[in-house]
């Protein structure tokens, strides 16, 4: 790991309660006020995280991220939250998502939808193309990841329409249904379309990610 940051020194961390994982690019965080707006909308149990966390982790990223991510410039902030509420900052290897297949990417969004059970925010949703309308699985009283807005506000740049369903999951794992295209939206990796299930709607938007973090790098 990199360097680590904590709240208070020479506490001793718990049980995690919330790990957020956010992909670096040049030793900087794209779509940094994304993720602090979802961080500051997650709960831990039962109420939102502190604003004092939220604050730590924007002057953390504003004035340390540069140099603690110096050995992994293009790696993974965390964050990690243990169940008193005590915070630490790291900075890891970044690592290709090495399955890309629809039943892979089925089961990482039905863990990330059990993690949104408990904290509202889901890191990795399931996004689908059906005709001209673009459709994201997050329960109603959720609300959706940094990435995940970015690929809601890229969409309706384009003028495509976009609809919040609480059961796109279960739709899909039914196989009843038909869809055009499907694709994953995580923090971590970006926008990732299924090898067996992608479409050119689906590459348009992780074309649009990866210039993104390649603009970090000018």
């Amino acid at each position: 790991m990199g360097e680590d940051y904590a709240i208070q020194e020479g506490f001793k961390l718990g049980r995690p309660a919330l790990v957020c994982r956010w992909r670096l690019a040049n030793k900087r965080l794209p779509m940094a006020n994304r993720h602090l707006r979802a961080l500051a909308a997650r709960e831990l149990g039962g109420e939102r995280v502190s604003m004092g966390l939220v604050a730590w982790a924007k002057q953390h990223i504003e004035w340390t991220l540069e140099d603690g991510s110096t050995e992994y410039p293009d790696g993974v902030l965390m964050i990690i939250v243990d169940d008193e509420g005590q915070a630490a900052m790291t900075v890891g290897p970044f690592e290709e998502l090495k399955r890309r297949n629809l039943s892979n990417l089925l089961a990482r969004a039905r863990g990330a939808r059990r993690e949104c059970s408990h904290t509202k925010v889901a890191p990795e949703t399931l996004w689908a193309v059906k005709g001209d309308e673009l459709v994201f699985d997050l329960p109603k009283d959720s609300m959706p990841s940094g990435a995940s807005t970015l690929v809601d506000d890229l969409a309706r740049t384009i003028g495509m329409p976009v609809c919040r369903s609480e059961n796109l999951l279960a739709r899909v794992l039914k196989g009843n249904e038909r869809f055009d295209e499907l694709f994953l939206v995580s923090d971590e990796f970006g926008v990732v379309p299924a090898e067996d299930a992608g479409g050119q709607r689906a590459l348009k938007f992780a074309g649009a990610y990866q210039k993104l973090l390649s603009s970090m790098k000018g």
